[in-house]
C-alpha cells in the first residue's frame, strides 16, 4: 500500500480528482475556460516533475522570485502590523456575515496576533527557501499559506467583499481580481518548486544555516512588534508627516467613478427556477412569470480611476455639524488627538495625565488642542469624566480615523491641512522639545 500511495499513478490520480473536485466547486464568477487552463498547468508540472526536475535553472529563477515577494510582502506588512489587522477583521466580519460561525468573531478578536503570525511566517519562510534549508517543510508551509490566501481572494474578489486585500500593506494597492492572480502565480510557482525540490540544496553547513534561521525569526517577530508598539518606519499612508489632508481629499486629473451592475434572482412562477438578471435585464414589469427573489452583491464594470487618496474625511462636532474645513483650514499650529474607539484606547493613568498635561499647555499658548473619535456622546462623557479631560471632542468615521494614525490614542500636529507629525502613545512628546523643534 505504501509503496502504491508513493506511485506515480497514484500521485495522478489524486491530482486528477483534486482538480476535478476544484472544477465542480468553483462559482460561475470566474471562467470555467480559465480555470480549467490553470488547473491543466499545475496538473502538467505535478505529473512532470521527473522532466521539470533537470532543468535546475528554472527551480532557482522561482525560487527566487517566490523567497523574495514573500519577505517583501512579509516586511510590508510587518512595517504596518496593525494596518494588517484591520485588513484581517474585515476578511473575519465578512466570513461571519456570510457563515453566521462565533469561530469567526474569535479571529476577529485576536486579529492582531494573528497578522504578526502570518508576517514572521512570510518573512521566515522566504528566507528559508531562499538559503535551501528545511526545504520539505518550508515548501509545504509556503503551500499551505498561499492556498489559503487564493481562497481569501477569490472569495473577496468573487462576491465583491473586500475591496482591497492588504496583501502589500499600503504600498501596493492591489484590487480583488489582481490579488487573486498574483496568488495563482505564485501557486504556480510553489508548484513548480515541488517539481523541482531536489534541486533545492542547502547554500550553507547546519551550524551556519541554524545561526541564520535564528537570526531571521528573531529580527522578523522583533519589526512588527517595534512598529507596532510605536508607528510604521516607513509611511505609505496619505497622512504621511509632509502631506496635505486638503490635498489627499480632491481627486487625481483623470478621475472617473467606479461603474456598478446590479444584479438580481427573480423565481420563475410556472417553473420554479431562479434566474440571474442584471438592472439592464431584469423582468421588472413581467409580473405574471416572475417573481423578485433576492438581490446580489452589485458587479464592478470598472474600477474608480483616479480617486482621492483620502476619501470620507468629514469632521463633525458632537451637534452634528460639519466643521471639517474650518478645522482643517486652520493658518496656526493645532493638534488632533486621534481615538478612533474610547472603549480600545489605552487608558493608563499615567499616560492620560501625560495628555491633560499637554493640554494645559496648548491651551496657555493658544495652541488648538481637540479629540477626535467615532465613539458615541456617552462614551466621551464618560471618558471626559473618568479622567478629568478638558479638552473638545469631535466625531469622525471609525476606519478613517484608524487610517490616519496606527495608535490608539495618537497625536498628530497639523497645519493648514498638513501633517507636520505624528506620534504614537507610547512615544508621547515632550510639549517643550515639540514646539522647539516642530513649531517654527
Amino acid at each position: 500500500m505504501k509503496k502504491f500511495i508513493s506511485s506515480n499513478f497514484f500521485k495522478f490520480v489524486l491530482s486528477v480528482a483534486i482538480a476535478a473536485g476544484i472544477y465542480v466547486i468553483t462559482p460561475h464568477c470566474f471562467s470555467k475556460t480559465t480555470l480549467a487552463i490553470i488547473l491543466g498547468i499545475l496538473l502538467v508540472l505535478i505529473n512532470a516533475s521527473g522532466f521539470i526536475g533537470k532543468f535546475g535553472i528554472v527551480t532557482h529563477i522561482a525560487r527566487v522570485l517566490v523567497g523574495g515577494l514573500f519577505i517583501f510582502s512579509g516586511f510590508i506588512k510587518s512595517n504596518d502590523a496593525v494596518g494588517f489587522s484591520y485588513k484581517l477583521e474585515e476578511y473575519f466580519e465578512v466570513f461571519k456575515g456570510d457563515t453566521g460561525l462565533a469561530l469567526f468573531d474569535w479571529m476577529a478578536h485576536i486579529s492582531l496576533p494573528l497578522a504578526i503570525i502570518i508576517c514572521v511566517s512570510e518573512v521566515a519562510l522566504g528566507f528559508l527557501l531562499l538559503i535551501g534549508f528545511k526545504r520539505d517543510l518550508t515548501l509545504w508551509l509556503l503551500l499551505a499559506q498561499i492556498v489559503f490566501f487564493t481562497f481569501l481572494t477569490f472569495y473577496s474578489a468573487c462576491y465583491n467583499k473586500v475591496t482591497h486585500c492588504g496583501c502589500f500593506g499600503d504600498a501596493i494597492k492591489l484590487t480583488p481580481w489582481e490579488s487573486f492572480w498574483k496568488d495563482i502565480t505564485l501557486l504556480i510557482l510553489i508548484t513548480l518548486l515541488f517539481s523541482g525540490k531536489n534541486n533545492i540544496n542547502p547554500l550553507f553547513n547546519p551550524l551556519i544555516s541554524n545561526s541564520l534561521t535564528i537570526i531571521a525569526i528573531v529580527a522578523s517577530i522583533w519589526f512588527p512588534i517595534h512598529c507596532y508598539r510605536h508607528l510604521p518606519m516607513i509611511d505609505f499612508r496619505a497622512y504621511e508627516p509632509g502631506l496635505s489632508i486638503c490635498e489627499g481629499r480632491k481627486p487625481g486629473p483623470n478621475y472617473k467613478p467606479a461603474v456598478y451592475e446590479s444584479h438580481f434572482m427573480y423565481k420563475n412562477i410556472q417553473k420554479g427556477d431562479t434566474v440571474e438578471f442584471t438592472n439592464k435585464n431584469y423582468p421588472w414589469a413581467d409580473t405574471l412569470h416572475w417573481k423578485f427573489h433576492r438581490a446580489l452583491p452589485s458587479v464592478v464594470i470598472s474600477p474608480e480611476v483616479d480617486a482621492a487618496k483620502i476619501p470620507d474625511f468629514t469632521i463633525n462636532d458632537l451637534d452634528g455639524n460639519n466643521v471639517t474645513d474650518t478645522i482643517l483650514h486652520n493658518k496656526d499650529y493645532n493638534f488632533f488627538l486621534v481615538c478612533y474607539d474610547l472603549s480600545k484606547t489605552a487608558q493608563d493613568a499615567e499616560l492620560m495625565a501625560k495628555i491633560n498635561d499637554f493640554y494645559t499647555l496648548c491651551d496657555k499658548n493658544k495652541i488648538k488642542f481637540i479629540a477626535l473619535t467615532a465613539s458615541g456622546a456617552e462614551q466621551i462623557d464618560a471618558f471626559k469624566h473618568k479622567f478629568n479631560a478638558l479638552y473638545d471632542f469631535y466625531n469622525m468615521d471609525g476606519i478613517v480615523l484608524k487610517t490616519m494614525i496606527r495608535a490608539n490614542p495618537g497625536l498628530m500636529l497639523m497645519r493648514d491641512c498638513k501633517v507636520i507629525k505624528n506620534w504614537h502613545h507610547n512615544d508621547w512628546p515632550v510639549f517643550t522639545d515639540v514646539k522647539n523643534n516642530f513649531m517654527k
